[in-house]
């Protein structure tokens, strides 16, 4: 589900608003959908006019969500080119509303409301182009910015030991880095790390605004003993909500922590339904699965000519530290970045602990970015 509400909370790998269980486990059939907040009431602003040609993605219309102008979209399902029939006049209204009726060239006619819902394997493709990135994605940590930098819409990954500063460096990324909003992805790691984020998340403060991080942050936690299938849907609920903000127009971070635990969920899965194993019993297809997923992330023109960004930096938790085995090895055919996190530096509490020789940036060939560093470094 995606619509108003989403920042500042905290959900399972099945988009289970986690602030409202009764208890530590969820109840049986029962789901917290977005849209049953029945007081949630935000002021509407229309954009678009009676008449106007829309397709999927278009902004029919913006609320306040905290300090974003959350656009009220065409829905990503529709297809081809419609007109708008009718448009809410501004004033306060309920996630379920009607704001809009778009009519479509063979007559079929679509309501907008504030909630839309999006299969969350599918990639959201409602923009104009996608080009190689080529603007640099400040993180603020110099290590990463001076040696290796990263792009807006580019993708990285921090492979480390245990110890090595996986999570420390994902929290620096997260309080510093130039993006709009940040979407963490807790995927399968051990409870105490996940409660670290929960914990320590509210309590740091946004330098760039002043106020508490967690309002422009969205944390999707999905721990050890929650179930597989949510564990291998958890990335993907994070991969579609920051499409879903970066189709309004801004910058996403989003950080999966770890993508090693997202594999052995695959792992597990393909085991069950008796799939041909591949190598460590891994799905055959990994690394199309690991490459297709890292495709989505990327800076784009929408249709109004407003650019918005995903990037996507995943942590790898490999076994014993080995670096050859197949998650790694496939992510890193993926990632354009490499944040090589070394044990010596970690042990000497040098942190973050990237080692800067062993990193590097596929980024700095770029022609693209080569150009924009000259014109703006």
């Amino acid at each position: 589900e995606l619509g108003p509400g989403l920042l500042g909370k905290n959900f399972d790998g099945l988009q289970n608003d986690l602030d409202k269980l009764q208890g530590v486990f969820l109840e049986r059939g029962k789901y917290n959908n977005l849209a049953e907040n029945k007081e949630a009431r935000y002021d509407f602003t229309p954009i678009a006019k009676v008449g106007d040609e829309v397709q999927a993605g278009d902004w029919i219309g913006a609320i306040k969500e905290g300090w974003i102008d959350h656009k009220i979209m065409v829905p990503f399902k529709f297809e081809g080119k419609g007109t708008v029939e009718s448009v809410a006049s501004a004033g306060s209204y309920g996630l379920s509303d009607i704001l809009a009726v778009v009519k479509s060239h063979n007559g079929d006619k679509t309501e907008v409301t504030m909630v839309q819902t999006w299969p969350v394997k599918l990639a959201i493709k409602s923009f104009r182009e996608k080009p190689r990135p080529f603007k640099l994605l400040e993180t603020g940590v110099r290590t990463i910015d001076t040696f290796n930098p990263i792009t807006e819409g580019g993708t990285g990954f921090i492979p480390g030991p245990f110890g090595a500063g996986k999570t420390v460096l994902q929290h620096a990324l997260a309080t510093n880095a130039n993006a709009d909003l940040i979407i963490m992805t807790a995927c399968g790691e051990r409870a105490n790390e996940v409660v670290e984020i929960f914990t320590e998340f509210p309590e740091l403060i946004d330098p760039r605004t002043g106020r508490s991080l967690m309002e422009r942050t969205t944390i999707i936690c999905n721990t050890s003993n929650m179930p597989v299938a949510a564990r291998e849907a958890s990335v993907y609920v994070g991969m579609t909500v920051a499409e879903y903000y970066r189709s309004m127009g801004l910058k996403v971070l989003l950080l999966a922590d770890s993508t090693s635990r997202w594999a052995q969920a695959l792992r597990e899965m393909s085991n069950r339904l008796e799939e041909l194993p591949g190598q460590d019993a891994f799905p055959i297809d990994l690394p199309a699965i690991i490459s297709s997923f890292y495709a989505r992330a990327g800076f784009v023109y929408l249709n109004n000519g407003e650019t918005g960004s995903i990037t996507f930096i995943g942590t790898v938790s490999p076994a014993g530290g080995n670096l050859k085995e197949p998650v790694t090895e496939s992510t890193r055919k993926a990632a354009r970045c490499f944040y090589a996190l070394s044990q010596k530096r970690a042990d000497s509490k040098r942190y973050p602990a990237v080692d800067p020789l062993d990193s590097y940036s596929k980024y700095i060939e770029y022609p693209e970015f080569v150009e924009f560093a000259d014109g703006n470094i």
